[in-house]
């Protein structure tokens, strides 16, 4: 080359150089920040799937937080329960106490109640205390409201889980009675109804000896000839809390009945002994369809029901339906208890809502309803509530019914129990899950992420060397390059 005012070798030589050095800058970049994107030149494509995968961390993060936190809230919902727990089992303590009339004085009884006020008290003062973050637990603040019920169709209506819309939009639920609960129930035979509509036949001989069972207990009866059904009828009652069976005197039979209802209960009655009438008949029979045997038992039958279209599972007068997002018990009234009746309520707002999903959406929210644990609130609509206890109340411990105190304490500490078995399902198989299932979302789409965005430092430090040597190589042939066109003073000479 013998031209001097333009040198390609030089130019060549310096873009090629200037490439060089590019790449080798874009491989300390790389290897100093540890990402193989810095920016959308990098790689548009994978920049995009990068960054989409990111705002899928952060999702996934904070639905983590927001599980640990509702594991928090539980924590301290069921530290008050726990205390609460341990007042009813103490007041349980105190009234059986108190039911040993002969061996207990005027003076403890007042003693008794006096501790059971304070623990009424105090079970009010923790439902009031127990609170996160100023926000009370125990007081109604995480329990559903309603709207429609009538107490006529529905004795108690419990709501442990309700997924409601976020625009306000309350929840209907329908409920219908497709075959009746029944009690179990037996008949008596009485003598010839047409001589003695309302009594035994007198002109019978011997005595009349009867067992009969019930869910709560056995009873042996003995009567003469000649007892009124309606004698028949009080001497049974007089003895139903241990029997857990009620007679009704009819025109010619006594019925007998369980005093609940549902598949649990039953009345057994036996003849052990028949005195007879004028005619040698007996003058007492158990009833089966009509026809007289020695021995009999019945059955009663559960309620069949359907909540919201779903089938419900029944005891009794109680059913209940349980699903995702719908959570759902009713006890139904006796009134109401008839086939094909139905009725409506609505779930109008309430609950704990928690978002336990990356995403923001019905779907990864997560109701839970916090019963009212005060005491008027604890017990149950048939067996009353935890007030009555107080002094002066209908099951006070030293002038009221301690039969009903205890009922009323065994139905608040199931309740209780429930409440804290319901969270504690919830913290274990809900928040616990999700936690676990989160983590495992988090790990994979960090890999996915660092897959595409993070540098390879291996195959980059092999870049980077071979980068150098170009780039020292490049340097020097630009030397060459540029001392070339001083070949033209030899011509010169």
């Amino acid at each position: 080359m013998s031209r001097i005012n333009q040198n390609i070798p030089s130019l060549l030589a310096q873009r090629v150089l200037g490439d060089q050095n590019m790449g080798l800058n874009k491989s300390l970049q790389r290897l100093s920040t540890g990402l193989r994107i810095n920016r959308g030149s990098d790689d548009p494509a994978g920049l995009i799937a990068s960054e989409n995968l990111r705002s899928e961390k952060a999702a996934i993060n904070a639905a983590v937080t927001n599980a640990q936190r509702a594991e928090q809230v539980v924590n301290v919902a069921e530290g008050g329960l726990q205390e609460v727990s341990n007042l009813l089992i103490e007041l349980q303590s105190l009234v059986s106490s108190t039911a040993n009339e002969a061996g207990v004085s005027t003076e403890e009884k007042e003693a008794n109640q006096l501790q059971i006020d304070s623990i009424l008290q105090t079970i009010d003062r923790v439902a009031n205390a127990t609170s996160f973050q100023g926000t009370k637990l125990l007081n109604g603040n995480f329990d559903y409201t309603t709207s429609g019920v009538d107490s006529a169709e529905f004795s108690d209506v419990t709501i442990n889980s309700a997924k409601l819309s976020d625009d306000g939009t309350a929840r209907s639920v329908s409920v219908s009675v497709v075959d009746a609960a029944e009690t179990a129930e037996a008949f008596l035979n009485v003598a010839d109804a047409a001589t003695d509509p309302f009594g035994f036949v007198n002109s019978g001989s011997g005595s009349i000896t009867l067992e009969i069972t019930g869910n709560k207990g056995t009873q042996q009866f003995t009567f003469a000839s000649g007892t009124s059904q309606l004698d028949f009828e009080a001497a049974i009652n007089s003895f139903s809390d241990q029997t857990g069976v009620t007679a009704t005197a009819g025109t010619d039979s006594i019925e007998l009945n369980s005093s609940e209802f549902g598949a649990d209960e039953f009345v057994r009655v036996k003849t052990l002994n028949s005195g007879t009438d004028g005619n040698g008949n007996n003058l007492v029979a158990a009833t089966s369809g009509g026809a007289e045997v020695a021995e009999f038992q019945d059955d009663g039958l559960n309620a069949t029901v359907l909540i919201n279209g779903q089938q419900a599972t029944t005891n009794g007068l109680q059913a209940k339906v349980s699903s995702e997002g719908f959570d759902v018990s009713v006890s139904i009234a006796q009134a109401f208890n008839v086939d094909s009746n139905s009725g409506t309520f609505d779930i109008t707002g309430g609950g704990a809502n928690f978002s336990l999903a990356p995403s923001v959406d019905l779907a990864g929210k997560v109701s839970l309803g916090i019963e009212t644990v005060t005491t008027g609130n604890l017990g149950s609509g048939t067996a009353g509530y935890l007030s009555a206890l107080k002094s002066g109340g209908a099951a006070n411990v030293q002038n009221g019914d301690l039969s009903k105190a205890q009922e009323v304490i065994d139905s608040a500490i199931k309740q209780v129990s429930g409440l804290r078995g319901r969270l504690g399902a919830f913290q274990k198989n809900v928040v616990g899950s999700t936690i676990s299932s989160l983590g495992i979302a988090l790990e994979n789409t960090s890999a996915a992420e660092s897959q595409i965005r993070d540098t390879d430092f291996a195959a980059e430090t092999a870049s980077m060397t071979r980068a150098q040597i170009l780039s020292q190589a490049a340097t020097q042939a630009l030397r060459l390059a540029n001392s070339q066109p001083q070949q033209v003073l030899g011509l010169l000479g």
